[in-house]
């Protein structure tokens, strides 16, 4: 049996990653500060005790990554990375301590325990790291650019990381998504056309093949392209 490592397993996204790998015949470690909760949904879903494991992680508390790793059951064939946290960039501004949980939850966190991962040179059985990211990453706007910019830096991260991999054959993906349909993003006023659901972004995550960007929906990839592209006079005007 092979295993998958989901970190920030609470999150939407990453319940719905766990339910299909479940499926599939994986053993998922399903790791979060939310340990109750994930319990709960284990029970509720129905999904069988010895494919889950829900382990506590932090992802600020840098100092205690390394045993956590070491602790695992068994090393993880498969890492996803999905914490998240979110500020309204307007109080982001205003609230320093709000500014650097996204910085620490979304790329020191990432940083700290997937390089935990990648350089330990006894486990030769890794096979793919994926990463949630965000389109938000793709050029900085004036609604949500302290976010942006921790998500930016998320995906070089894991561009680099693809290129140090790639001699051992190890995969890394990063999941570009749109909007999605979660509690990080409850309250916010979103386009509905442009929503997308957790499960159409896990299903992204848990069928990634060798690409290393993988933007979710016709819709969103366009989108992309044009943000991509755009030039920075008409990023400007952006919302």
């Amino acid at each position: 049996m092979k295993h998958v490592l989901i970190l920030g397993a609470n999150s939407d996204v990453a319940k719905e990653a766990l339910k299909m790998y479940v499926s599939r015949g994986y053993h998922v470690v399903a790791a979060s500060r939310s340990t109750a909760a994930l319990e709960s949904f284990v029970q509720q879903e129905q999904l069988p005790g010895q494919q889950v494991t829900v382990r506590y992680f932090d992802a600020t508390d840098f100092s205690g990554h390394r045993a956590f790793y070491d602790s695992l059951p068994a090393k993880p064939n498969i890492v996803l990375y999905a914490a998240g946290y979110l500020k309204d960039n307007t109080m982001a501004m205003q609230d320093w301590d709000g500014s650097f949980n996204m910085m620490q939850v979304h790329y020191c966190g990432a940083v700290s325990i997937l390089n935990i991962i990648a350089t330990d040179s006894t486990h030769t059985s890794l096979e793919r790291i994926v990463g949630l990211s965000s389109l938000s990453g793709v050029r900085g706007r004036k609604s949500n650019f302290i976010y942006g910019s921790t998500k930016a830096a998320f995906t070089q991260y894991l561009a680099g990381l693809r290129q140090h991999l790639f001699p051992r054959r190890v995969t890394v993906n990063v999941i570009v998504a749109g909007y999605i349909r979660s509690k990080m993003t409850a309250g916010l006023s979103l386009p509905e056309s442009l929503m997308l659901e957790p499960a159409f972004i896990a299903r992204a995550v848990v069928n990634a093949g060798k690409r290393f960007t993988i933007v979710p929906g016709f819709k969103w990839k366009m989108i992309y392209q044009v943000l991509r592209l755009m030039p920075e006079r008409l990023v400007a005007r952006l919302p």
